[in-house]
């Protein structure tokens, strides 16, 4: 194992250590903010051409608080692959995996200001940050542009994420960050810098946005990215759209989803379908050795109905359709998951 930028990283662990200090000598027996620990199971299958695979998981979140201005972040990815040992017709083996998604110190500088240290997700896109988790996205594949500006998922450094400026009628965030490349086990990363840019409408509920990543390390390049998300207020509908652009290939997914509340309620058996379809395609511009991206142009169709249960119980099911010059392929999944929420006990303080 090896890990760069160390001079770098030496300040990151310094300004962690400094700022733990300054959080426990703030640290009050009667504190108001509890531990928390939330995150989902979920049992996944998969049928991609023929041959179908089985994923129990488990993913768990803790967020922990540390006086008033200090919270430790963190995600876990823990499960099993099933899959046939020799092709469609083997026996089934199983491959177990831990990983750690994410473990973040941020510190709460004000209302509209939060600096973060550690090992966070890459601010790029919107799928990575808002979608991922299986008990929120609604198909079980990650958009085919999803690698671009997020090769390892997250980022091993420093991120400044805040509010520039905010009204009854608009808001602008921003968040940049900067990151060095890591070969530790449980914290991959690469020397990059980025950041991204929104705009928030809450009279109509859209968001536009855009990001940026440049590679420092290795074949440097830029990768660049635009989003679009509207829930209108008068219908229970989600479109939500990302385009990127990296080096060698870019794309783009457009995903709609409509839950059938209207119809008697959210809690009538008919109102808890949710019919999703997104639509995607990446184009390939020239060779990119170890970018992720299909290797040739590619285009496919998701077509999903989520049923919602009750308590955190969520089902979904979706059938693809995926074109490319490599090969046409018939993707099928089903995914079962349950969302659970618990508050530990804080010394002193209640659940």
């Amino acid at each position: 194992m090896r890990l760069k930028d160390g001079f770098i990283v030496r300040n990151i662990l310094w300004t962690l250590s400094v700022l733990l200090l300054l959080s426990f000598s703030d640290i009050k027996a009667s504190a108001q903010n509890a531990p928390l620990i939330s995150g989902g199971v979920g049992f996944l299958t998969t049928t991609n051409g023929g041959g179908t695979s089985l994923q129990p998981i488990i993913s768990p979140v803790a967020a922990l608080p540390l006086g008033e201005h200090l919270l430790v972040e963190s995600r876990a990815y823990i499960g099993d692959f099933y899959a046939p040992e020799n092709g469609n017709s083997g026996p089934y083996k199983g491959d177990f995996f831990a990983l750690l998604q994410y473990l973040q110190l941020d510190y709460i500088a004000a209302p509209k200001l939060t600096f973060t240290v550690g090992d966070f997700l890459t601010p790029f896109g919107t799928y990575n940050e808002r979608l991922a988790p299986i008990w929120i996205s609604n198909f079980q594949d990650a958009p085919l542009i999803y690698p671009i500006g997020n090769q390892h998922g997250s980022s091993v450094g420093a991120m400044l994420r805040g509010v520039a400026y905010s009204n009854p009628h608009v808001q602008l965030n921003y968040v940049g960050y900067f990151s060095v490349a890591s070969n530790v086990k449980q914290f991959q990363g690469e020397r990059a810098s980025g950041g991204q840019f929104s705009m928030y409408v809450p009279s109509k509920r859209l968001e536009i946005g855009t990001s940026y990543s440049r590679l420092l390390q290795g074949q440097q390049g830029n990768s660049i990215g635009a989003h679009l998300w509207w829930q209108p207020y008068r219908a229970p509908l989600a479109i939500r759209s990302e385009y990127a652009h990296a080096p060698h290939a870019q794309g783009y997914w457009v995903e709609a989803a409509y839950r059938l509340s209207q119809w008697n309620g959210s809690d009538s058996w008919l109102g808890r379908l949710e019919p999703v379809f997104r639509m995607q395609q990446t184009f390939r511009e020239s060779p990119g050795q170890g970018d992720q991206l299909p290797a040739a142009n590619t285009q496919r169709a998701d077509f999903g109905l989520d049923y919602h249960l009750p308590h955190e119980v969520r089902v979904n099911t979706s059938y693809s359709r995926q074109f490319a010059s490599t090969g046409n392929v018939n993707i099928r999944e089903t995914t079962l998951t349950y969302r659970f929420l618990f508050p530990t006990i804080w010394k002193g303080g209640s659940k």
